[in-house]
């Protein structure tokens, strides 16, 4: 009973969620779904259709 519980507390920290200090901020992150591709104007098209913020350049 005390492996399986030991497992058990294991399985969580490994699933547990990455704390905001550890987390990337990249162009497109978020409930902006990720980079779809690049416009014209070396902005970053999100995959939701809006253009990213971001001050970086997209190549």
């Amino acid at each position: 009973m005390k492996s399986m519980m030991l497992s058990l507390c294991a399985f969580i920290f490994v699933l547990a969620p990455i704390s905001p200090a550890q987390a990337k901020n990249t162009p497109c992150s978020g409930k902006m779904g990720g980079v779809s591709h690049c416009s014209k104007e070396g902005k970053f098209v999100c995959k939701n259709g809006k253009i990213s913020q971001s001050k970086k350049i997209c190549r």
